[in-house]
């Protein structure tokens, strides 16, 4: 409701002509399917071979269940964007099985779930993209894993590494549970915990595989990703948060945006190693780290996000009563104003 809001507000301001950005007719129009749930929907709906090879970094299985939804009478593009909203609702439900199985209070499960479904990049839970997929992908490995079931995680992990270009990322929160009991684990459940690590690395070669067959070129997808008016080659993060505070003073909205939420996040990423269990903090930090080590930042908020721990770590900073209820208020509302930029052309998300 709150992105319908947005998207109403930034339609009338397109046709009150209070934005000039030629940007923000085709954002408006295209509504859940602008920025990258375009890419997105015309895999789904043509297939990788009828786009430009830049479309090769959007991870096929988004699109590909967009297309089985699609069977269903509803047309793959409509597709991609009900596996988003589904996916979102099943990633707030497991993150609750979670967070109980964890031993957290009712009031505090609660709260996390509300700031997960509401921070301020959350509206692109609802676009045609693949956050929401891996989300739920990532908080179910998470669950697995902690509760010591391989089998669980090997499926999700697989699952996972063919979502996005770093769903790998999701090893490491798996390698750290699997030490636990590496040791004292019989023969056959030790191949199991390798397996599960295993399991995003060999999601994400098997859709390079296919497209080192189809194109020539497995590592394409990753090539093209580090393009200049992409994400950038690698960047040390010093640089690329210089280069964000420099965008502050000559106008650049966007780029202005990152810099409060980066010092923010690192404070809950701090939160997470004192308050939570180790896999928690690391899977949030490299993720993190993943996302400030390029030369562009858009979209950091977005990628902070796909770093669930520090939500859960906002939960638990936050006290019940007013502030609770001020911290969900201020979230919905600074989410539908970035909502709102994204349909106007004036935020990547």
């Amino acid at each position: 409701m709150l992105v319908a809001i947005a998207w109403f507000g930034a339609r009338v301001a397109r046709d009150h002509h209070w934005v000039h950005d030629p940007g923000a007719r085709a954002t408006v129009r295209h509504g859940l399917l602008s920025w990258d749930g375009a890419f997105y929907a015309d895999i789904a709906q043509r297939g990788y071979g009828a786009l430009p090879r830049v479309g090769l970094r959007f991870f096929p299985l988004t699109p590909l269940l967009g297309r089985a939804v699609g069977w269903l009478g509803v047309g793959p593009r409509t597709g991609v964007v009900i596996v988003a909203n589904v996916a979102a609702l099943v990633a707030a439900t497991l993150l609750v099985v979670l967070l109980r199985r964890e031993g957290l209070p009712a009031a505090t499960v609660t709260r996390a779930v509300w700031l997960f479904s509401l921070a301020p990049p959350a509206f692109v839970l609802v676009f045609g993209y693949a956050e929401a997929t891996f989300l739920a992908l990532a908080i179910g490995v998470f669950l697995g894993a902690r509760t010591q079931r391989w089998g669980l995680v090997i499926a999700l992990g697989l699952l996972a590494g063919a979502s996005r270009p770093s769903g790998f990322i999701v090893a490491v929160p798996v390698v750290i549970e699997a030490l636990r009991t590496f040791r004292a684990a019989p023969h056959r459940e030790r191949a199991a915990q390798l397996a599960a690590a295993a399991s995003p690395f060999v999601g994400a070669a098997l859709y390079l595989a296919w497209v080192g067959h189809r194109f020539g070129d497995a590592l394409l997808p990753y090539r093209v990703q580090t393009r200049a008016n992409l994400k950038g080659s690698f960047t040390d993060p010093i640089t690329s948060t210089t280069d964000a505070l420099r965008g502050m003073f000559h106008g650049h909205i966007g780029t202005a945006l990152h810099v409060p939420w980066m010092i923010v996040v690192v404070a809950l990423i701090v939160v997470c190693f004192r308050r939570l269990p180790a896999s928690y903090g690391a899977y949030a930090a490299i993720t993190i780290a993943s996302a400030v080590t390029s030369a562009n930042l858009d979209s950091f908020e977005r990628y902070a996000l796909s770093a669930f721990p520090v939500v859960i770590a906002l939960a638990l900073v936050v006290r019940a009563g007013w502030q609770s209820r001020a911290a969900i208020a201020l979230s919905a509302a600074a989410m539908t104003g970035y909502a709102t930029l994204a349909f106007l052309h004036a935020y990547v998300p």
